[in-house]
């Protein structure tokens, strides 16, 4: 790419980034974006069958090098065995995306510690030792992006996502103190905050007509989110062109935020 066009600041040749939760949906689309602008993708997915299968057709749809990579966020070891696997494959990791995360609808008072607990594993303490393994060398190298992706919840919870909402409002808070601390030595951290995006997680509540036809309403762009709709703003949170961006929390919303 010509040096000199601004979009050269998008070109991720030499880098490595690591997608938790990419074999489908946000990750999957942030995963085929980042290898199309030349970083070298480690594929994460939690190890089913069917993830493996998903993954391997993310890994063949990437541009340049890619490797998936199973681990299950549930096994308190899982996330430093990534890590593990990941840097003996591809070298040390550039870029970070936390995107890996599970709801489990359910009304508050049917929560239970086991469930509980398994929300905190997934969506908080795995993603807190990829960061613990992954920024010191970052910041030796002077150069990374932590980009974690957020929620519209963390705003306003669903009423049957109290705990899933409450670990995206943690999120964003660990990224704006991160922010803080990683900036002076090259890394940035930010929050990419989707809002209703259709993918296969939540296909169930936009199937009825009605009510699909009722929730785009509500939203100001007047339609749902594709996972394809994340891309432009991972790209420039992820990339150089996004350098004096920090500790930012980026909704992708369609506006739903202001409602």
């Amino acid at each position: 790419m010509d040096p000199t066009s601004p979009l050269a600041a998008f070109d991720l040749t030499g880098r490595v980034a690591l997608v938790t939760g990419a074999r489908r949906g946000i990750g999957r689309a942030i995963a085929l974006a980042l290898a199309a602008v030349g970083a070298t993708v480690a594929v994460h997915h939690a190890g089913t069958e069917e993830e493996t299968r998903d993954a391997a057709e993310v890994v063949a749809g990437c541009a340049g090098r890619a490797i998936a990579f199973a681990a299950d966020f549930a096994d308190p070891a899982a996330a430093d065995r990534l890590v593990d696997d990941v840097t003996a494959a591809l070298g040390p990791v550039d870029i970070l995306v936390l995107n890996a995360s599970i709801e489990l609808p359910e009304d508050f008072r049917q929560i239970d510690r086991a469930r509980f607990d398994l929300r905190i594993a997934i969506n908080l303490a795995a993603p807190l030792r990829l960061i613990q393994r992954l920024a010191p060398p970052m910041e030796a190298k002077g150069w990374g992006r932590i980009l974690a992706i957020g929620s519209v919840q963390q705003l306003r919870s669903h009423t049957d996502m109290l705990v899933y909402s409450g670990t995206k409002s943690a999120q964003l808070n660990w990224v704006r103190g991160l922010a803080r601390q990683l900036g002076p030595r090259g890394v940035t951290v930010n929050n990419l905050a989707p809002g209703a995006i259709e993918t296969a997680r939540n296909v169930n509540q936009f199937a009825d007509p009605t009510m699909r036809a009722a929730f785009e309403a509500h939203v100001p762009a007047r339609r749902l989110g594709r996972p394809d709709d994340l891309v432009g703003a991972a790209l420039l949170l992820c990339s150089d062109a996004g350098r004096y961006i920090n500790g930012a929390d980026l909704f992708v919303d369609g506006g739903l935020q202001l409602v």
